[in-house]
């Protein structure tokens, strides 16, 4: 296995393993609760609490995102290419089916508000694909566009292009888009061997100024104003404003700072902010990919205790992680504990074999 399939197999893998971490002590907003029914620090696989929101799943099983995750890679190894059409397909034949547009009915847990509003528009109310997207400022688009950022991680402009269009398909918000995009940007510069440091973002906008990612530099050409008949800011297929490829070295750079204590590091969810919205979760998984580049154990665990939106923050930091220290660096315990692991580390040999 070379160092590129090695590292991108570690993404899928650890966003994977953050996802089922999260299933028992996920959303809880108050730490005291959280203490009460897990201990002051979780270290392993748990189940949830009786009438908790993914109650009924056991120790390492996934919940629903991170099945429909797990779909999404299965959907790329087996087509080896991305096609929208051929994609949203197989939402309407294996993904919808199993939900019954009610929170707590669906297939895996809980379903988010995004799966719950786009149920009711194709399968309620039939719309057409391009008629579903929901206001939500929520993570779900760029958890499930992972295995795209894995996919496309050496052609940033086919995962951008991609993923900007999978994830204006059910999330319409072009703030949510750009984070998402940016997200999986840094993920395929990790997977290329970059480190998630102080420099990483001007490699992006380094990118964006040959016109490799679609994100509108805006002092660009010299602070001149634009060409007659050319758009000031942003236009059809490109992101308003570059800051979502800035933050994450601002966070790095948080993360090595001496003078910058977060301590525990799982406090960086209170800094960052524990609720469910895209700004919330990306900094803090930023700060603790960031922090503990060569732990994986430490950054999901610190993610994991973090509380409220934890499953998030600590799948979007295995990702980051396991981007880093590849599959070969992952706690083998971690691996071994995971209810499907035979079909996941199939699906991800099979995603990166291209690489």
């Amino acid at each position: 296995m070379n160092t590129n399939q090695d590292r991108a197999q570690g993404a899928l893998v650890g966003a994977l393993i953050g996802e089922a971490l999260g299933v028992g002590p996920h959303w809880y907003y108050d730490l005291n609760e959280l203490h009460s029914k897990y201990g002051t620090w979780i270290d392993d696989y748990t189940a949830p609490q009786s009438g908790r929101y993914h109650a009924g799943l056991k120790p390492g099983e996934l919940s629903q995102q991170g099945w429909i995750i797990l779909e999404t890679a299965r959907f790329m190894s087996e087509h080896a290419h991305y096609d929208h059409d051929s994609y949203f397909k197989m939402m309407d034949e294996v993904i919808l089916p199993k939900l019954d547009g009610t929170p707590m009915g669906g297939y895996g847990g809980y379903t988010s508000q995004v799966m719950r509003h786009l149920y009711q528009k194709r399968v309620i109310e039939k719309c057409p694909w391009n008629q579903v997207a929901s206001h939500s400022d929520t993570t779900e688009s760029l958890e499930r566009n992972i295995p795209l950022g894995i996919f496309f991680s050496n052609n940033l402009t086919q995962l951008t292009h991609h993923i900007a269009h999978n994830t204006k398909t059910t999330q319409h918000d072009d703030l949510v888009g750009s984070l998402s995009v940016a997200f999986n940007c840094v993920l395929a510069m990790l997977i290329q061997g970059h480190p998630l440091d102080h420099n990483l973002s001007m490699k992006l906008m380094e990118k964006v100024h040959h016109h490799e990612i679609p994100f509108h530099a805006v002092t660009s050409n010299n602070l001149q104003a634009p060409e007659v008949g050319k758009p000031a800011a942003s236009q059809e297929g490109l992101f308003a404003s570059p800051d979502a490829l800035l933050s994450p070295s601002y966070m790095a750079m948080a993360a090595h700072d001496p003078d910058i204590k977060i301590e525990p590091a799982w406090k960086a969810s209170l800094v960052y902010g524990m609720p469910c919205a895209i700004y919330h979760m990306l900094p803090a998984s930023y700060y603790l990919a960031a922090r503990f580049s060569h732990d994986f154990e430490s950054g999901v665990l610190h993610a994991l205790n973090g509380g409220g939106q934890n499953q998030v923050r600590a799948m979007l930091t295995g990702a980051l992680i396991g981007a880093q220290v590849g599959l070969s660096q992952i706690p083998k315990r971690f691996i071994d504990k995971l209810v499907q692991k035979d079909d996941i580390l199939d699906i991800a040999k099979k995603l990166t074999q291209h690489l």
